[in-house]
């Protein structure tokens, strides 16, 4: 053993001389708040990192998204396997040596591969790892709502020199798991009581995007969808059943969920928890539904990281996929937002549908040398996932016209250039918007967001067994709007055309055909004197509040049947 620590130590010493590197220096490594130190961990403790291999073919990856989205393609629909995506993005066999090689080198022997082989999970010693990754100092953290325990390094981690072309990053060592931004506002004061209805529930849902009792999954179809949650919460079977009992009797509807990936906890449910499965299952009615679950939770892990894993090593999977996960851009590396955005890429070759929450924070703000700008979030602003917005009812008791959700996240990435299908909606947006914040406060060549938008003010949820009302957040509109396309990929599977995929480029060339035009209100941004806490208005057409609109269900279905 003193011997293999000698080895060990010696191999350090040479790693953390001249010849390493930072692969994340620039990745955020403040405390969120929220969240206390518990000190130094043991150095006997395990823990597990992910290593992200360099992977081949990019642009090439990046060519097959454009032709099997784009409906004007002959190759539209055609989506790539599981197995064709490996062989294109496999990392090469120097990469897999050289870093095995070293691993091996270091004494890690217990690692995990996925199918596409770019990413390899190690189960380590604290010892191991910070030997292994120089300038790494593992401590215990513990925050969040549900005190959720975590192991994280407070310093940079340097690699060999020698490993830059074969790793973008190693994963489980700063970015802390997400805290739900969703929220229960106060009830609005009804006036009058003729016509009105008491929050968003799913029959107010069906009535405002005109479903009918028939718009409901056959249940005989291979159709399926899914939500994805990395908090620390659960929900819980019980709840479900209740909540369709309460507000499921006018649609044939599923009351349980049909696949659970990762682990479901024991405790109390959480409220995001079970909003997600109850609108995405109400709204895609009778569709079989997959949860996952802070998948492969581990004090060490990064559950979203877990969770595009999990992507790259199932061959088959639900086609709709809605996640309210978002981070600010600014508080990630650059390597790993690349990285995060080529594994979109990946599952947009599969023809998988990504829908992602905008946000709850508008245009978001931050200070840069001293001043202001709007604040993107991330995966919100990937070119490959459809960014789903929020709005509210214009009068909140009435199922009426929809106005912006002023807390909608919405706004252009500085990291991300626009992408060439919405090249036509932003450039019209910009040149014709009477209310545009000045330039400096964001980067009008970023890819903007978001592309669509849904109800996402005042919803019932049964948590715990309690109906709780006036939930509010993108984490409600994204799920509801992903369930409708599940609807209508249900339509497009038993007339023998493939599952729409990722939706951006159809969405974009149809000029938001199908959708309830939002055009009225503002989202929230800088409290400050030169924009008064005002972001961006929401116009005819699209815009970067609510997309291009709110689903009407049967024009919707009519736009996106064929081909």
């Amino acid at each position: 053993m003193g011997l293999q620590a000698c080895l060990l130590g010696l191999f350090a010493l040479i790693l953390s001389g001249k010849c390493s590197y930072s692969p994340e220096p620039d990745q955020q490594r403040t405390l969120p708040s929220g969240w206390v130190s518990l000190g130094r961990a043991d150095p006997e403790e395990e823990l597990s990192l992910t290593f992200a291999l360099r992977q081949q073919n990019l642009e090439r990856l990046s060519e097959l998204v454009q032709v099997v989205s784009d409906p004007s393609s002959p190759q539209y629909g055609k989506y790539l396997t599981l197995d064709h995506v490996a062989d294109l993005v496999r990392p090469s066999p120097l990469t897999l040596h050289t870093v095995q090689k070293w691993l091996l080198a270091a004494g890690v022997r217990n690692c995990r591969s996925v199918i596409t082989q770019d990413f390899l999970t190690c189960w380590l010693s604290i010892r191991q790892a910070e030997l292994l990754l120089p300038g790494a100092e593992f401590h215990h953290y513990m925050g969040g709502p549900a005190e959720t325990h975590v192991v994280r390094s407070p310093h940079p981690y340097q690699l060999p020199q020698a490993l830059a072309p074969h790793v973008d990053f190693v994963g489980g060592l700063h970015r802390f798991p997400p805290t739900s931004s969703l929220r229960q506002r106060p009830e609005p004061q009804v006036a009058g009581t003729i016509g009105i209805h008491l929050g968003v529930t799913p029959n107010v849902i069906r009535k405002r995007y005109n479903l009918t009792a028939q718009d409901v999954g056959s249940g005989t179809s291979n159709n399926s969808q899914a939500c994805a949650q990395f908090l620390e919460q659960y929900f819980r079977d019980s709840d479900l059943a209740e909540f369709m009992r309460l507000f499921g009797g006018n649609f044939a509807h599923q009351a349980s969920v049909a696949r659970v990936v990762g682990q479901q906890g024991r405790g109390r449910a959480g409220i995001e928890a079970s909003l997600d499965v109850q609108y995405l299952m109400s709204a895609g009615a009778n569709i079989s539904t997959w949860v996952y679950s802070s998948p492969g939770r581990h004090e060490g892990q990064e559950p979203f990281l877990q969770w595009l894993m999990l992507l790259s090593n199932e061959s088959t999977l639900p086609h709709v996929h809605t996640v309210s996960y978002g981070d600010d851009e600014d508080s990630l590396s650059s390597a790993y937002i690349q990285r995060v955005n080529t594994e979109l890429m990946k599952a947009a070759t599969r023809g998988l549908t990504l829908l992602f929450a905008s946000g709850d924070s508008g245009a978001g703000c931050w200070s840069v040398s001293g001043r202001h700008q709007f604040r993107p979030s991330f995966p919100a602003s990937s070119p490959y996932v459809t960014t789903v917005g929020g709005t509210s009812f214009q009068n909140p008791f009435r199922i009426t016209n929809e106005i912006v959700d002023y807390i909608s996240g919405g706004g252009f990435s500085n990291v991300f250039p626009r992408p060439s299908y919405q090249e036509e909606a932003v450039a019209k947006f910009l040149n014709s918007s009477p209310h545009l914040p000045p330039s400096s406060y964001f980067n009008a060549s970023g890819r903007a967001y978001p592309d669509v938008a849904a109800l996402s003010d005042g919803y019932w949820v049964v948590s715990n067994s309690v109906p709780i009302p006036w939930v509010s957040g993108t984490s409600a509109s994204t799920p509801v709007f992903g369930g409708l396309l599940s609807l209508i990929n249900e339509h497009r599977i038993l007339s023998g055309r493939p599952p729409l995929g990722f939706l951006n480029p159809r969405l974009y060339q149809q000029h938001g055909a199908g959708l309830f035009d939002v055009t009225h209100g503002c989202h929230e941004s800088c409290l400050n004197e030169e924009v008064e806490g005002q972001g961006f208005c929401s116009g005819p057409g699209w815009d970067p509040v609510t997309g291009w609109g709110t689903p009407n269900f049967p024009a919707l279905l009519k736009s996106l049947l064929n081909p």
